[in-house]
This record gives C-alpha cells, sequence and structure tokens, in this order.
C-alpha cells in the first residue's frame, strides 16, 4: 500500500552510523552511492559532457565517484569543487579520481550539469555568488541531475533555503526525503531514482504508492463489496459528484441522499429523499460521506450530529469540516475506528489553527488532536493517522486545482474505506486513486472527467 521510506535528515544519519557500526564502512556506502548514481545518470542522459560539481562534504565525495565511473564509460567529465574535501571518505573518493579539479569560479558550463555540492542537512541557504554560478551553470546545461537533492533545499520540510534551478533527475540514496514530495521544494526535483546502497531504513513516513487492491470474488455481492451512503447538501451536485467516483471506485452499491435528484448521474446511483434516522440505521453501510455542498446551518449540523452518532465508518469533506469548527475536533473522539477528514489549507487552518512544523507533523498533530484520519490535501497531500503514521503523496497532477476535485476525492476515500480497508490504508489507496485518474484524465481536465478516469486508475491495481 505504501512506496519508498521517507527518512529525514537525522533518521538518514542515524541509519548510516548504524551500518558503519555494523562493520560497512563510510568509504564503502560512498562507493556504492557513486557508483549507482553514475549507472542512473549513463541511463538517463547517454555521454553528454558533463560538469560535475563536487562540495566539502560527502555529497561532494559522491561526485567524485560520479566523475570516476562516468569518465570509465567514455563520458568527458570536468570536475568543479567547492572547497578540498573534509571527511576521509571523500578525501579517498576524490584520490580516486585521476582528472583535474577546477575552481568552481573558473569553470566551465557543459550540456549535463551534476550538482553534488550538497545534499542532505542542509540548514542554510547557499551563498550568494555559489548560488548565483549554480544557476548559471543549469541555464546553460541540457541535462540538470541533482545527487540526492538539489544545494539549497532543505531536506526535511520542503523549504527553498536559496535559488534553486529545475532539474530533470535527482537521484537519492536509499530512502527518499520529505522534501523529494514536500512543496515547494519537490516542483524542482525532476524524476526521481533511489538507489539501493544497502542500508538498513525504518520509518513511520512513507510515499504513497500504487494500492494492492482485491478483484471481486464469485461470493461477493454489492453490499459485501462496499455500501457508500451520501448525504448531499444544497449544492447537490457536489455530492453527486462524489458518489459517481465512489462507484467507479469500486464501491458495490452507492445511494446519493438528495431532495434534487440528479439526471446526469450514472443510473446505477441509487438517488432518493428520506429520513436520515432510517437511512443510517442500514447495518449494511460500508462508509458514510457528508459534506460536499454541504452549506453550514443548523440543519446541516443536525444531520451531522446524526451521522457522527451512527458510528459508522465515516468520511468528512467540505461543509462538514466547517461545523466541525463548532462542533470541536474532539467531535469526533470516542469512535469505534477514526472518521476520515480531507481538509484542503483553508479549512484546515480553521478548524486545527496554527500548528507547529512542517507539512507532515502538522498533519500528524491534527490526527491526534482529532483522533481522525487525516488528508491534508494539496499538490503534497499528507495522510496522516493518530497512532504517528504518515505518508506522503508524489506527483500531483496540477490540472486537480479545479472546482470539484476534493469531492471526487471523498466518494474515492469512501469507496476504498466501504471496501473493507482500514482507514490510513483507505485514505492513502483513494489519494492514489485520484492522483492517477487526473493523470489518466491529462491536462484541462474538469472534475467531471475524473470518475471515469477512476476506472482506468483502478485497473491499475488490480
Amino acid at each position: 500500500m505504501t512506496g519508498w521510506t521517507i527518512l529525514t535528515a537525522a533518521e538518514m544519519r542515524a541509519a548510516e552510523a548504524e551500518a558503519i557500526a555494523a562493520g560497512t564502512p563510510a568509504g564503502t556506502l560512498m562507493e556504492r552511492a557513486g557508483i549507482a548514481a553514475a549507472e542512473a545518470i549513463w541511463r538517463f542522459a547517454a555521454p553528454l559532457p558533463a560538469l560535475i560539481l563536487c562540495g566539502p562534504g560527502n555529497n561532494g565525495g559522491d561526485g567524485y565517484v560520479i566523475a570516476r565511473e562516468l569518465e570509465a564509460r567514455g563520458v568527458e567529465v570536468r570536475v568543479g569543487a567547492d572547497g578540498e574535501p573534509r571527511s576521509d571518505a571523500a578525501r579517498k573518493a576524490r584520490q580516486s579520481w585521476n582528472g583535474p579539479v577546477e575552481a568552481l569560479a573558473d569553470a566551465a558550463p557543459a550540456p549535463l550539469l551534476v550538482d553534488a555540492l550538497f545534499g542532505t542537512g542542509l540548514t542554510r541557504g547557499l551563498d550568494a555568488p555559489l548560488s548565483s554560478r549554480l544557476n548559471e551553470f543549469a541555464r546553460k546545461a541540457r541535462v540538470r541531475v541533482a545527487i540526492d537533492l538539489p544545494s539549497g533545499v532543505a531536506t526535511d520540510d520542503g523549504a527553498i533555503l536559496s535559488p534553486v534551478p529545475d532539474f530533470d533527475l535527482t537521484v537519492t540514496f536509499q530512502t527518499l526525503k520529505p522534501s523529494h514530495l514536500l512543496q515547494p521544494a519537490a516542483r524542482h526535483m525532476g524524476r526521481l531514482v533511489v538507489a539501493d546502497i544497502g542500508i538498513l531504513a525504518a520509518s513511520g513516513l512513507r510515499e504513497i504508492a500504487r494500492p494492492r487492491l482485491g478483484a471481486p470474488g464469485p461470493d461477493d455481492h454489492k453490499y459485501r463489496r462496499g455500501y457508500v451512503l451520501v448525504f448531499a447538501g444544497e449544492m447537490p451536485g457536489a455530492a453527486g459528484l462524489a458518489a459517481s467516483a465512489a462507484l467507479r471506485s469500486g464501491a458495490g452499491s452507492v445511494r446519493l441522499v438528495t431532495e434534487t435528484p440528479i439526471s446526469t448521474l450514472p443510473l446505477s446511483v441509487m438517488q432518493s429523499a428520506g429520513d436520515a434516522e432510517a437511512l443510517l440505521a442500514d447495518r449494511r453501510i460500508g462508509a458514510l460521506l457528508i459534506g460536499p455542498g454541504l452549506i453550514p446551518g443548523p440543519q446541516a449540523r443536525a444531520l451531522l450530529e446524526r451521522c457522527l452518532a451512527a458510528d459508522h465508518p465515516l468520511v468528512l469533506d467540505a461543509g462538514a469540516i466547517s461545523l466541525l469548527v463548532e462542533l470541536g475536533p474532539d467531535a469526533l473522539r470516542g469512535r469505534t475506528e477514526p472518521a476520515i477528514l480531507t481538509p484542503h489549507p483553508g479549512e484546515f487552518a480553521r478548524l486545527f489553527g496554527t500548528l507547529q512544523g512542517d507539512k507532515v507533523a502538522q498533519a500528524r498533530e491534527a490526527a491526534r488532536l482529532s483522533g481522525a484520519i487525516i488528508v491534508s490535501k494539496g499538490a503534497d497531500s499528507v495522510v496522516a493517522a493518530p497512532d504517528g503514521r504518515a505518508a506522503i503523496s508524489a506527483d500531483a497532477s496540477n490540472w486537480l486545482a479545479t472546482a470539484g476535485s476534493g469531492d471526487v476525492l471523498a466518494g474515492t476515500v469512501a469507496a476504498m474505506r466501504a471496501g473493507g480497508l482500514e482507514g490510513f490504508a483507505a485514505a492513502c489507496a483513494g489519494v492514489w486513486l485520484h492522483g492517477r485518474a487526473a493523470r489518466i484524465a491529462g491536462p484541462g481536465l474538469i472534475a467531471d472527467d475524473l470518475p471515469q478516469a477512476l476506472r482506468a486508475a483502478l485497473l491499475e491495481c488490480l
């Protein structure tokens, strides 16, 4: 259900220290990293003449190994250095490079730029002359590759510490780092490659990857596949998008409770008015969704309170999240299983106020405070559970910045929950399917395009 492990700078240093203590020398780790990076660069850029920028730390040491390995493949390589190596492993790597080393001020641009200046652990921006030189080299290169992280990017929170050029490829080692996926840093990474260098790494933070979902079996029926009950608000089109998405995401049965039937919905979405108490008494409900198109007010609040009292697996979006501001996030505590909330940044701020830390830390704290699964939406959506698990989505389409796409996400998450996935897994699966559907729908998409694209995304998970 989840992809690459994600380590912070401190966690990566600890993992490297454990590997060294277990008998793998630092120089061996550097050799593995440089060789793997050179292989990735060779496959990506072929034999373009290269300028490799090496910093004074271990990232620069990786750069010297890359230079040696690319030259051995017949690439015309030049090395520009920002100071002498400071660690024993980096000095040894420098000695393994038999070519000349130029000062950055004297180096000329090349068609292939490899940035091995500073990787994991950078805490301040590059000095202005160095930053300017890096960006000049990048402007004049045809292909730009960053080693570990682009120089000028913080490791843990997606922050940009000094101006960062756009890279075509970023090669990192053993795990992803938060800034590979968190904005605004993530937009500069290009294609991401993770090279295995033999370090054991564990973390409560992972990448959201393609889920493995089962196809219906011969004994399944519509309710076993998942019954999603959706309450429409005063803007029923939003709930209609959610209902359609739930059906296209694999739910066996979807009922939309609305006073205003929607003629454009698939006929297989059951539409009816009805008494909320009677509908909520149905024990076959696999997931209950409320919020899309719901305008806060006394009637909407009463409906939400009934939904909370029913204790079905619950997904809350849009208007329901706004109502929680009145009720307080404690209203979700004490449930048999955590509710799932899908706030956009404005809703998140209204509900939880100003929380400390980066987006992952804020989502984790919101989950702890509310006892709910939090899907903190955006180009770098973060899913967090009250037990501390968290995951970050990768490669979301910017075309999802369109009205109604959040309603589609809520319906997709509800389908995953109704289908039997526990809350955190359902939220991660829904985020992945939603993002993949956007890629399938392509540029210029509107939210109405996403439910049909969800079918193709779902097929990739079976």
